[in-house]
């Protein structure tokens, strides 16, 4: 991998949703859906899905920041999630489902610190902003079914993301 590409880890629920939100930009080299902080080595997603591996669903994406600044990554990502729920992101509940972003340099860091603190002072929520920032730990991808699965099986897809209530709150929430 060349010099000018970055990752960027983040957990916003279901991994499938999280995909297309950032597949269509330039500058974004690659995503893939997968497995990252928990306690197991190389977990299958039968028991991630137990909640207790305490892996989060999350994505990678390769980027270039030339192209794609973080910044522009972050303002995308806040824009997916419910920042406020501890307990999973809409009808996917349990901790693998929590939001975080987990931030691969110090510059990462700071500045996903500080787009959570103009988000909890912006007064978009009610509620307190929850999603943890932590330091990226290895991430181990998905079987190869989740890889690109909006694209791979559409109808389920869109099935899948039409009963999780996430468009609506997307919609209520964040200008389009």
């Amino acid at each position: 991998m060349s010099n000018q590409f970055e990752k960027a880890t983040f957990a916003g629920g279901c991994f499938w949703c999280m995909v297309k939100p950032f597949d269509q930009w330039e500058g974004i080299e690659g995503i893939i859906s997968g497995y990252t902080g928990g306690h197991v080595d190389n977990p299958t997603y039968e028991e991630v899905k137990t909640g207790e591996t305490g892996h989060y669903e999350a994505v990678q994406i390769t980027f270039d920041p030339s192209l794609f600044p973080y910044e522009k990554l972050l303002e995308l990502y806040w824009q997916q999630i419910d920042p406020t729920d501890a307990g999973g992101q809409f009808h996917d509940r349990g901790d693998q489902y929590r939001t975080a972003i987990f931030y691969h340099n110090e510059n990462q860091k700071q500045l996903a610190e500080k787009t959570k603190a103009e988000l909890a002072e912006s007064g978009k929520f009610k509620a307190p902003i929850v999603t943890e920032i932590l330091p990226a730990k290895t991430f181990y991808p998905a079987e190869d079914y989740h890889q690109d699965f909006y694209k791979k099986n559409p109808d389920e897809y869109q099935e899948d993301r039409a009963k999780s209530g996430r468009d609506e709150f997307l919609e209520e929430h964040w200008d389009k």
